[in-house]
């Protein structure tokens, strides 16, 4: 008997203390995000988090490829997101697909390309055309993303300079992570994902003859329950700490068109 009375006492306090907690407190918005975006928003959640109460749980998402790693493939086969943030190119694709709210989608920033070596090692000249050229011939391997910057290097970069025959068979897309521990000599990333990585030392950026500039969008998926709580993180990632945090990461904020 005491027992069983001791339980339904439990249960009311629990349901008064659960009551007395803000929506906002309970409430999460989950977002996918690609690589190049990663490094800003890691650092501007917590004001976020800290100033709505709302949490937010990331999960990463390459922009675009045919991987099922892909934000489009995660879409697709049933992961839960309210936000997503990529490539304009890749948002284009999620627009296209009827993925994304309506007029719901801002560029955020953009960020060149640059190449970045292990820490200690040789910094290559990249300074000229040529000098990059010379410096992925004379590379023992190199990586890059499969995904956006990854398209560009593969469809249009090298076959420019003719050295996609050299190149490609000692490419792979093992990340800047590959680099820091040695098992690749060059990463070639856009520069937000390059800066700050512990074991390696950012070289510079492209060329600007050959330079490709990475633009990142963030939109509402269509669907999601919590849309109210995804706009606000939408509004905040135009705000000043969201443009501290993507400066700090080597990107230039862009004013939402």
């Amino acid at each position: 008997m005491i027992g069983s009375c001791k339980f339904p006492v439990a249960v009311a306090v629990a349901l008064a203390v659960w009551a007395t907690i803000p929506d906002s407190a309970l409430a999460q918005v989950k977002v996918i995000t690609s690589g190049g975006f990663a490094a800003p928003l890691r650092e501007m959640l917590p004001a976020f988090e800290k100033s709505t109460g709302i949490s937010v749980e990331i999960i990463p998402g390459k922009s675009q490829g045919s991987g099922p790693d892909t934000i489009a493939a995660q879409l697709s086969r049933g992961v839960v997101a309210d936000v997503v943030i990529l490539s304009r190119e890749g948002l284009n694709d999620l627009i296209s697909a009827n993925r994304i709210v309506a007029h719901s989608d801002i560029d955020l920033a953009k960020t060149p390309i640059g190449l970045s070596v292990r820490a200690g090692a040789p910094r290559p000249d990249i300074s000229t055309v040529d000098g990059f050229k010379n410096t992925l011939l004379h590379a023992k391997s190199i990586t890059f993303p499969s995904s956006t910057t990854g398209i560009y290097m593969t469809t249009k970069l090298l076959p420019q300079l003719g050295i996609a025959g050299e190149v490609l068979p000692k490419s792979s897309n093992a990340g800047v992570a590959a680099v820091a521990k040695g098992d690749t000599e060059i990463a070639i990333q856009p520069v937000s994902e390059l800066l700050h990585v512990p074991g390696t030392d950012f070289v510079g950026t492209l060329p600007p003859e050959i330079q490709y500039i990475s633009v990142f969008s963030a939109a509402l998926v269509a669907g999601p329950e919590r849309n109210s709580e995804a706009k606000k993180l939408i509004i905040f990632l135009d705000s000043a700490e969201a443009k501290t945090a993507i400066r700090n990461s080597g990107m230039e904020p862009l004013t939402p068109r």
